[in-house]
C-alpha cells in the first residue's frame, strides 16, 4: 500500500506491468517519437482520440498518418512534406523539443479524418519534451481532449 502520495513511485520501477497500467488506462495519448517523427510506442487512448488508423500496425508511421491529420491526408503527401507541415504546432514543437531540449505546452484545434472518411475538428491540449533512454533521443508527444 502506498500511503503517503508525496512519494515518488520508486518502489515500482522494476513493474514493467504496473507501468503498462498506468499508461493505457489514463485518458491522455502518449506517443514516443523518435527524431524523424515516426512512431516508436504508444498508450492505447491514442486509437480512441484519434481513431484514424485503428487495425493498423501503427508503429514506424509518421505522427500525422498515425493521428489522421487532415492536410496530410487531403494533400496525399506523406506526414512533413506537405505545404502545410512547416506551420503545424504539433511538429514544430516535437521539433523544438528534439533540438534544443525545450519542453512545450500549447492548446490547439485541428482537423483530422478518422477510419472511415469522415472529417472532424478536435480541441486539445498537448506536450511534447526531449526523453533519453538506452542511447536513443525521443520525443514523448502527450495529449489530452479539450471537453466542450
Amino acid at each position: 500500500i502506498i500511503s503517503n502520495t508525496n512519494q515518488s513511485f520508486d518502489i515500482l520501477k522494476g513493474s514493467s506491468e504496473f507501468l503498462n497500467l498506468v499508461l493505457d488506462n489514463i485518458n491522455c495519448c502518449i506517443m514516443l517519437l523518435d527524431q524523424q517523427m515516426n512512431l516508436r510506442a504508444f498508450n492505447n487512448p491514442l486509437t480512441t482520440l484519434f481513431p484514424n488508423k485503428k487495425d493498423s500496425n501503427l508503429l514506424y508511421r509518421k505522427c500525422g498518418e498515425v493521428i489522421g491529420c487532415a492536410k496530410q491526408i487531403e494533400e496525399k503527401m506523406q506526414c512533413g512534406t506537405t505545404p502545410f507541415c512547416n506551420d503545424c504546432e504539433l511538429r514544430i514543437a516535437a521539433l523544438i523539443s528534439y533540438s534544443e531540449n525545450t519542453p512545450i505546452k500549447k492548446n490547439i484545434t485541428k482537423e483530422f479524418y478518422d477510419s472511415t472518411g469522415n472529417k472532424f475538428i478536435k480541441q486539445f491540449t498537448f506536450s511534447t519534451r526531449l526523453f533519453k533512454f538506452e542511447k536513443e533521443t525521443y520525443i514523448v508527444m502527450i495529449i489530452s481532449e479539450i471537453d466542450n
